[in-house]
């Protein structure tokens, strides 16, 4: 083992980094962050099948896929493998077709699943943010109800005050009156 394997360097994305990946190994696809799509991934990973139909949907769509049939096909009409017009050849092209057109479907409706799960989170999401905006106007209304009758009370108050007001005036009149002292309505006795 080199003393550059066994030392701590760089992450191992960037050893991804390089020409290499960049030119000819598939890219890895990033990491979802919704929950709902982790837990669907999970749930996905569970069964080998669908592990291995990944896989081979990565690379079948990778430049590295498109390198490897050019060597192929340039090596196998190159080196005269068999001759003009390459009935084995296009026997060959024609299963592999099949095949990857399989899994392309087998892609697409994983790619499907993918938007279904978010479709249906997104509708739970509507239908909370519903169900919130209700309760909003629910207590909007209950506000506008309180303030209302707070405005009513006030109201009353101040006639009430007012009221009370003409009967203190009235009062003092009256003993002022009975005292022999006038006194003007509004000031003290």
């Amino acid at each position: 083992m080199s003393a550059h394997a066994s030392s701590k360097g760089p992450p191992a994305t960037a050893k991804r980094s390089g020409p290499l990946h960049r030119w000819v190994l598939p890219i890895k696809q990033p990491v979802p962050v919704n929950p709902a799509l982790l837990e669907h991934a999970k749930e996905r990973a569970d069964y080998e099948q669908n592990r291995i139909a990944d896989k081979i949907t990565a690379f079948s769509g990778s430049m590295a896929f498109v390198y490897i049939h050019i060597i192929w096909f340039g090596s196998w009409i190159g080196f005269g493998v068999e001759k003009y017009p390459f009935g084995l050849l296009t026997m060959i092209v024609s299963l592999e077709a099949i095949f990857l057109s399989t899994f392309v479907m087998i892609s697409q409706n994983r790619a499907d699943a993918k938007r279904q799960v978010l479709a249906d989170q997104q509708w739970r999401t509507v239908q909370d943010e519903d169900r919130q905006n209700k309760q909003l106007l629910e207590l909007s209304e209950e506000i506008l109800k309180l303030t209302k009758e707070v405005r009513g009370y006030a109201k009353l108050a101040e006639a009430d005050h007012e009221q009370n007001e003409q009967l203190l005036d009235l009062t003092k009149r009256i003993l002022a009156l009975h005292g022999g002292r006038d006194v003007e309505p509004g000031k003290p006795a």
